[in-house]
């Protein structure tokens, strides 16, 4: 593919680790220059010392905080001029179910899986419009289908899926396309930092073999290929869509 995204540039959440981490080093590694967003920047410091430094803008910052959101695309646009794509791949798990469930684990969910992602495309939308780029964003198998245990997470995931139909239907005029994927498990930071410990985090590694069709669990690089095929001229024709990346683990019943 080579430098298909020469003079794109990106934007991409969640990007110090997962699968923002990995869509963010290959874009770059396929000519792209891109923002770095996440709230370690220690981990985004070390990332970029390992590629281009013209190609990469680290950005501090907490997607849940308006000051920072707007940071975000202040600073990409004074550093790179234009945004082309931006990839909301900043997330959060938890457990709950709708009888425990907190009103503060509801609101953080909300507010960093989803709300995020809605405030940080309008921001970014001057100049996608412009550019007549496109939106693509991580969402989860969670919402497709029901899972116990992690309600706020699947309504919040959900929520991103539909979140990304309507942006495509009313964007789709102006020459945005908007996408989403739906990943499987994927070996990340993702649940470690929701607070399951190494030995927890392998027992549910080694279950996940069984819940997936494929007979294991995903890789950031493997997702990242696919957010890149969305963002690329290739997928000039394709907006609107939720496209599931995930070893089969849609098409099972919850176990």
């Amino acid at each position: 593919m080579g430098k298909e995204f020469e003079n794109k540039i990106f934007i991409v959440t969640g990007a110090s680790s997962g699968i923002g981490k990995a869509t963010a080093l290959l874009a770059v590694e396929r000519g792209a220059k891109a923002a770095f967003v996440a709230r370690r920047e220690k981990e985004l410091s070390a990332l970029c010392s390992q590629i281009n430094a013209d190609a990469c803008e680290t950005i501090s910052a907490d997607v849940t905080k308006e000051a920072d959101r707007k940071r975000i695309v202040d600073q990409t646009l004074k550093r790179f001029g234009d945004i082309d794509v931006l990839v909301n791949a900043a997330g959060v798990i938890g457990n709950g179910t709708i009888e425990n469930t907190t009103l503060d684990q509801w609101d953080e969910m909300m507010d960093i899986n989803l709300r995020s992602v809605f405030r940080l495309t309008q921001l970014a939308l001057p100049s996608i419009i412009k550019r007549k780029g496109n939106i693509v964003n991580v969402s989860s198998v969670t919402g497709v289908r029901a899972f116990p245990n992690v309600l706020a997470y699947c309504v919040s995931k959900a929520g991103v899926d539909q979140l990304t139909h309507c942006a495509a239907l009313e964007l789709g005029p102006k020459g945005v396309r908007v996408n989403a994927v739906d990943p499987g498990v994927v070996v990340t930071n993702l649940h470690r930092t929701s607070g399951m410990d190494e030995q927890k985090y392998s027992l549910f590694l080694e279950h996940s073999t069984t819940t997936h069709p494929l007979g294991r669990v995903g890789k950031p690089e493997e997702v990242a290929e696919l957010i890149l095929f969305l963002a690329s001229d290739r997928a000039g024709w394709i907006t609107g869509g939720s496209f599931s990346i995930d070893g089969g683990r849609a098409q099972t019943c919850a176990r």
